[in-house]
């Protein structure tokens, strides 16, 4: 799977890792994730993240 990078602030979301803490299962697809998901770090939402 591919990571996603925030060009906000450079978060980088793994789907392998997921965001467990966040309720976000490892193996979840950027795709997957739901349509109002926010960057944990800068708040932002899916739309400022790029294919890494």
């Amino acid at each position: 799977m591919k990571k996603y990078v925030c060009t906000a602030c450079h978060y980088v979301y793994d789907p392998a890792k997921g965001e467990p803490e966040n309720g976000i299962a490892p193996g979840t697809a950027f795709e997957d994730l739901p349509e109002d998901y926010t960057c944990p770090l800068c708040g932002l939402g899916k739309e400022v993240f790029e294919e890494e």
